[in-house]
């Protein structure tokens, strides 16, 4: 879900160019494109893109270059945790996992008015979140053998992500102060998270989620890494095959199978969700939990638990979206704070009446 991002991107490149000058003192004649930053860019941190070129020992290079920058505005999260996806991609990137290479991070906020972090920009497209890859795109254009490949691309993305979870190394994620096991951090992160975003404003089907979390707890509650926002529309693809695993805002030592119930729900978010059929090719919920299963060696235990924890997650997003809307003056569609595609799934999945009509 874009938003408004207001810059000088020429006094943006000149200040990126001065900067990437020191970051290379080998480099000569160093020169950074026109920035690509349309008016609209994702709803949690802004992305600028750029090709630099410079001349070394005699001979031309370049490398197109992908700056992502801290929010400092209207929030989506309660907590950024900006460094920590620096180091988790820079931790992944060294054990060849699926993630962009990341080359440095900038803490000064002086350069660009908030700190940052560069990575290569890679080959490939994005899946479309609105409108949905169910409804156009490059998914919704192929066959569907093709679609599956894609779709096996992707899950094996997944399940090297969380191979790679399972073996550790990623302890500084951890917040003890909310909790003795990274599940439990993040459940008191969340409960946080839906009293801040909700302000006192009744949340009818996030609350009756909360409730029914706090009774079904799972009895075992890990402590390992989670992408947090694990779905192909955060995969960039080469025809049918994912080369990269981006946006790891949400990331966090929740575990795997948070991610596989996020995964889950948003399947069913971005098809009944928003009112379509699931395109021919891509796998089943039984499948994806199948290939899940197979591939990390972990049994797929509590899924109407992570399930149910990823709806509540999402619809504290979607209360902090409506706000952002809101607060920039931006038309939303209907109710969009307590009546979404969200909380349209969610609310099946605890058994209760919709909150309202479908967008």
């Amino acid at each position: 879900m874009p938003i408004p991002v207001p810059r000088d991107l020429e006094q943006a490149r000149l200040a990126i160019q001065t900067w990437l000058g020191d970051q290379r003192p080998e480099a000569a004649s160093l020169s950074v494109s026109e920035l690509s930053s349309p008016g609209m860019t994702g709803f949690s941190n802004e992305t600028l893109m750029f090709d630099v070129s410079w001349s070394q020992d005699g001979r031309p290079r370049s490398e197109s270059l992908v700056i992502r920058v801290k929010p400092t505005g209207h929030r989506i999260f309660l907590e950024d945790d900006f460094d920590l996806q620096y180091q988790v991609m820079s931790e992944l990137g060294r054990r060849g996992a699926p993630v962009p290479p990341v080359h440095w991070y900038e803490p000064d906020a002086s350069v660009l008015g908030a700190p940052f972090f560069v990575m290569a920009k890679m080959a490939g497209e994005a899946p479309g979140d609105v409108p949905s890859y169910n409804a156009e795109g490059f998914i919704f254009d192929m066959r569907p053998a093709e679609r599956h490949r894609l779709w096996v691309s992707a899950m094996e993305a997944l399940v090297r992500i969380h191979r790679e979870s399972m073996t550790g190394g990623f302890e500084f994620l951890a917040k003890p102060e909310r909790g003795s096991t990274g599940l439990d951090q993040q459940m008191h992160y969340y409960e946080e998270s839906l009293g801040w975003a909700a302000a006192g404003r009744p949340q009818p089907v996030a609350e009756a989620a909360w409730d029914w979390l706090i009774g079904h707890l799972p009895a075992e509650r890990p402590t390992a890494l989670s992408w947090g926002d694990a779905r192909m529309a955060n995969m960039l693809f080469e025809g049918s095959q994912c080369r990269a695993v981006l946006d790891w805002e949400m990331l966090s030592l929740g575990g795997p199978r948070m991610d596989l119930g996020w995964w889950l729900f948003l399947d069913r978010f971005s098809s009944e969700g928003m009112s379509l059929d699931r395109l021919d090719g891509l796998g089943t919920r039984d499948e994806t939990i199948a290939f899940w299963s197979e591939g990390t060696g972990l049994a797929a235990e509590d899924l109407e638990f992570y399930e149910i924890f990823a709806g509540l997650r999402f619809a504290v997003i979607m209360i902090r979206m409506a706000r952002m809307f809101e607060a920039w003056d931006v038309p939303a569609p209907g109710d969009m704070e307590t009546n979404n595609g969200a909380t349209q799934v969610l609310a099946r999945l605890l058994d209760l009446e919709p909150p309202g009509d479908p967008w």
